[in-house]
C-alpha cells in the first residue's frame, strides 16, 4: 500500500520560538535555518515511528482488498477515514460509504475491517482503491505527546550544532541515542 500526503500539517509540533529558546537562540539570523531543521525533524519522528503529529490528511493506495478482511492503516492515530473509492472497469471511480466500513481506532496500526464478498472488485490492476484519511494528535503543538515534541527540540538541537555530512566512523550520530528513547514507546511495528 502507498500512501500520498494530500494536506500536509498546518504548523509544526515545535514553534519557532520554542526551539529558539531550547537552543538558547537569541537572534533572528538562523530563524530560516531552524524552522528547516524543525520540519526535517517533525519529518523523521514521523518515518521513524509512524505517526502523524499534527492533523493531516493522506491517501492510501492499494491494489485489492485484503484477504483476511482487516486492512491496517498508517499514520496513527487515526482520526477518520473521510472516503473510500475503488476504481471500477471503465476507470471511475466508485464512491462507497465509509459507514459501512468498522473501523478500530484504538489499535495501532488502525484497522479497516471489511467483507470482501460485499465490496466492489477494483477495475484496474495497480491502485485500484483508494482510502482517504485524516491522522494526527491535534491541531495544535500541545495536542502532541511530550515525549515525541522533546525528540524533535533534541534533534533540532543535534543538527543545529552538527551541520555537516556524518562519517561512515559515526563521528557524529545522525540521531543521538536520547531521541531513539524518548521515540521508542511510540513506534508502530509492522504486521
Amino acid at each position: 500500500m502507498s500512501a500520498i500526503l494530500l494536506t500536509p500539517p498546518a504548523l509544526e509540533p515545535v514553534t519557532l520560538a520554542d526551539a529558539r529558546h531550547f537552543l538558547r537562540i537569541e537572534h533572528d539570523d538562523d530563524d530560516d535555518v531552524i524552522a528547516a531543521l524543525i520540519a526535517t525533524a517533525r519529518v523523521h519522528v514521523e518515518a521513524k515511528t509512524r505517526r502523524a503529529l499534527i492533523t493531516q490528511t493522506w491517501r492510501l493506495t492499494r491494489d485489492v482488498w485484503p484477504a483476511a478482511g482487516v486492512l491496517p492503516i498508517l499514520p496513527v492515530p487515526l482520526r477518520a477515514v473521510t472516503a473510500i473509492g475503488v476504481y471500477r472497469d471503465d476507470g471511475m471511480l466508485q464512491m462507497l460509504d465509509v459507514d459501512t466500513f468498522q473501523i478500530d481506532t484504538a489499535a495501532a496500526p488502525a484497522m479497516l475491517m471489511v467483507e470482501r464478498a460485499a465490496l466492489p472488485a477494483p477495475g484496474r490492476m495497480s491502485g485500484g482503491i483508494e482510502i482517504d484519511i485524516e491522522a494526527g494528535y491535534g491541531d495544535e503543538p500541545d495536542d502532541v505527546p511530550a515525549p515525541l515534541r522533546q525528540a524533535i527540540r533534541l534533534l533540532v538541537a543535534h543538527w543545529y550544532e552538527n551541520r555537516r555530512l556524518v562519517a561512515a566512523s559515526g563521528e557524529v550520530a545522525s540521531m543521538p541515542a536520547s531521541v531513539s528513547s524518548l521515540i521508542a514507546p511510540f513506534r508502530v511495528l509492522s504486521l
